[in-house]
């Protein structure tokens, strides 16, 4: 992940949104049970360190006034990991340098990860290069 902190999770409703970030959260030692937090937007979870990961989940979220309210900025801009799904209304807050993640759903059911770590003027937000993924 190196020094990227925000990432927002693209892909159609049931693609794997939510079983990546459990499985993520997973790999870095999150104990708590990850779930889609699409009533209560967000959801925190601990790293082992005690920092936090915030997921959110703005699939219900029908106006940028809604996320103000929850504080989202001070989430997203405070350098812990945030994984937001359905980021799509949300773009224009998202700090410059957030890893895009792309899923869809190939014709064999498999599903294709792009990750795009691209910023405005394709400069690179964080350290490594864009890459896919292909998973069988």
């Amino acid at each position: 992940m190196g020094d990227c902190t925000v990432f927002a999770f693209y892909g159609d409703m049931g693609v794997g949104k939510t079983t990546l970030i459990k499985a993520i959260c997973k790999e870095l030692g999150v104990e708590e049970t990850v779930t889609s937090p699409t009533f209560a937007i967000v959801n925190e979870y601990s790293l082992p360190c005690g920092a936090p990961v915030y997921h959110f989940d703005c699939y219900r979220v029908e106006k940028l006034e809604e996320l103000f309210d929850l504080g989202f900025e001070e989430y997203v801009y405070n350098n812990a990991l945030c994984f937001i799904e359905w980021p799509e209304l949300v773009e224009p807050l998202l700090p410059e340098g957030t890893v895009n993640v792309t899923i869809r759903e190939r014709d064999d059911a498999s599903r294709l990860v792009e990750i795009n770590r691209e910023t405005p003027g394709n400069q690179t937000g964080c350290q490594g290069n864009g890459r896919k993924i292909t998973r069988n």
